[in-house]
């Protein structure tokens, strides 16, 4: 265990060390280290709240901005480096254990998928109940999907055997790069879907998705957030399900936290909300759009 002054006072020096690489956060023992060191120390079970000014001072709040900022650069050019190196290969589908946090996305990517069926079979009572179809999982869109396209492709290959997946990013090049990760994998290219474009220019297509994922990192502030999920239940059926994911207590030094009143105020009903406390980073938030 780790005190919360103890923790923050790392976190900051570790901020600082950060910081003066971001010139250059690409893969290096330097900038390695730095970030599991990092991610390490977040790790730890040390509850804070974010909302408390006397938990999270003013220039701990600015710091915690930053280093999301930075975590999340740097992540997009750890997958982009890892992309190349697998889809140079003959058969990159069978290499994926190679990415340093590979195994994160399969403890995630079940988690994920046990959250959804326990929503399922609640939706399948409730629906029982009404005239509401039956909840399916056989189209599924994942928002933010970058260029290691990993929950899509591990949900696909272990869960959702049968799942068509359209996978958005606003970036060309992660796409195409996702693109090349499946190509070799007939099973995998045939039900994997790249878009580049911004969600918020998808409209009605969204209403054909059973469900949607929401990447940690689309919305970075919670002003941008609150309009992505007002735009996706707009847009998507009700019944459908969303998925999103947030962070916990010091967990949130790494990635953004979705305030559930976010989600309830944009018409979403919240089912279940999982805090890990192994090496997984992300909380789960599982939620289905009512009735409007």
């Amino acid at each position: 265990t780790i005190s919360r002054e103890d923790l923050i006072a790392s976190v900051l020096e570790l901020h600082a060390d950060i910081e003066g690489l971001e010139d250059d956060l690409r893969p290096s023992g330097r900038v390695n280290e730095l970030f599991s060191r990092l991610v390490s120390l977040c790790l730890h079970r040390c509850e804070i709240d974010f909302g408390n000014p006397e938990h999270v001072p003013a220039e701990v709040a600015r710091v915690r901005g930053s280093l999301i900022r930075l975590c999340g650069k740097a992540e997009g050019l750890l997958e982009q480096h890892y992309a190349r190196i697998l889809g140079d290969m003959p058969e990159p589908h069978n290499s994926f254990h190679l990415f340093p946090y590979y195994s994160n996305y399969l403890k995630l990517a079940m988690l994920e998928h046990h959250l959804l069926l326990g929503a399922a079979a609640a939706f399948s009572a409730t629906a029982a109940a009404s005239s509401s179809p039956e909840l399916s999982m056989d189209k599924v869109a994942f928002i933010g999907s970058g260029p290691m396209p990993l929950t899509s492709i591990v949900l696909a290959a272990n869960h959702l055997r049968n799942a068509v997946f359209d996978n958005y990013d606003l970036d060309p090049q992660a796409n195409e790069l996702a693109s090349r990760l499946v190509a070799s994998d007939p099973d995998l290219a045939s039900r994997m879907r790249f878009h580049t474009c911004d969600i918020l220019d998808v409209g009605q297509e969204m209403a054909s998705y059973d469900v949607v994922f929401l990447a940690a990192l689309v919305g970075l502030d919670q002003d941008l957030k609150r309009k992505i999920l007002k735009h996706l239940s707009e847009n998507m059926r009700p019944g459908a399900s969303l998925v999103v994911r947030s962070a916990n207590s010091a967990r949130a030094f790494l990635y953004p936290i979705v305030d559930l009143s976010l989600l309830q105020d944009a018409g979403f009903q919240v089912l279940s909300v999982f805090h890990p406390t192994d090496e997984v980073v992300n909380s789960v938030i599982v939620a289905k759009l009512t009735n409007t």
